[in-house]
């Protein structure tokens, strides 16, 4: 059995029992599928879009928790390519909430030494969106500590089209030759270039499905469902998840 290295308790934390954790054993990257701000709402009689405010909230514990472990990156699938197709009045929901976001969480990411990053389509997104995204981002670009990447008009397969799309151009106009098309190229082409694959995928609201989330990236994650939905997602929910990674054995294809 590994030795523990215990880690220091989250200071507003002080119920949490943080020597549950391993440093020598924590993930990377971990990306999170932030399922059920609609039953969460509806359960309590409220609507979609308080649900959605809720879960907005509940995003700072978790990343300000990730950056003080010393994480290298956590992905959050905030607003799928097929979600277009919900109400009108929840995609102006949730676009406003991305503009309240960045401007009122932009303090805790500097703060944190958190860089911030968006991957996802840009066409498509409203201008206000667009112009906070990139404020973000540049505001942070400095920062080298745990890189923050919203997944907004995002979709896996999308992603690998583009990819696809970027490497065939590329190879039409001769700057790349197609022996060199490898599994580091096709990677070096995806939203994700520059970021390590992440080792831990987190559903929440007790959900067991991939949602065209990072495809190509998760094939060797391990996966972690919490039963709570996302707004009851927090410190204590996020140590659970990685008690349970420091416990898989990962074999990546070898033998035991």
């Amino acid at each position: 059995m590994p030795t523990s290295t215990p880690l220091n308790a989250p200071p507003d934390s002080a119920t949490l029992d943080a020597s549950r954790l391993d440093a020598d054993r924590l993930p990377r990257h971990i990306a999170i599928i932030m399922d059920g701000n609609g039953r969460w709402a509806t359960s309590r009689g409220l609507t979609r879009s308080d649900g959605h405010r809720a879960g907005a909230k509940a995003v700072r514990d978790v990343v300000t928790e990730c950056a003080r472990l010393d994480l290298d990156a956590l992905t959050l699938y905030s607003f799928s390519t097929e979600n277009w197709s919900r109400a009108a009045e929840e995609v102006s929901t949730l676009m406003a909430l991305y503009v309240e976001y960045l401007v009122s969480e932009l303090p805790t990411m500097l703060d944190n030494n958190v860089r911030f990053r968006q991957i996802g389509r840009r066409q498509g997104l409203p201008t206000d969106v667009l112009d906070h995204l990139d404020r973000v981002t540049e505001a942070t670009a400095d920062n080298d500590g745990l890189t923050l990447v919203l997944a907004i008009n995002y979709g896996a397969r999308t992603e690998i089209t583009d990819a696809v799309r970027a490497i065939a151009a590329k190879a039409q106009k001769g700057s790349l030759d197609p022996d060199d098309i490898d599994e580091d190229a096709i990677a070096d082409h995806l939203y994700t270039a520059g970021l390590p694959d992440p080792d831990l995928l987190i559903r929440t609201a007790g959900e067991q499905r991939l949602s065209n989330y990072l495809l190509w990236q998760i094939s060797y994650a391990e996966f972690h469902v919490a039963d709570c939905c996302w707004p009851d997602f927090g410190v204590a929910q996020l140590h659970d998840a990685l008690v349970d990674f420091a416990q898989r054995h990962r074999k990546f294809g070898r033998e035991a």
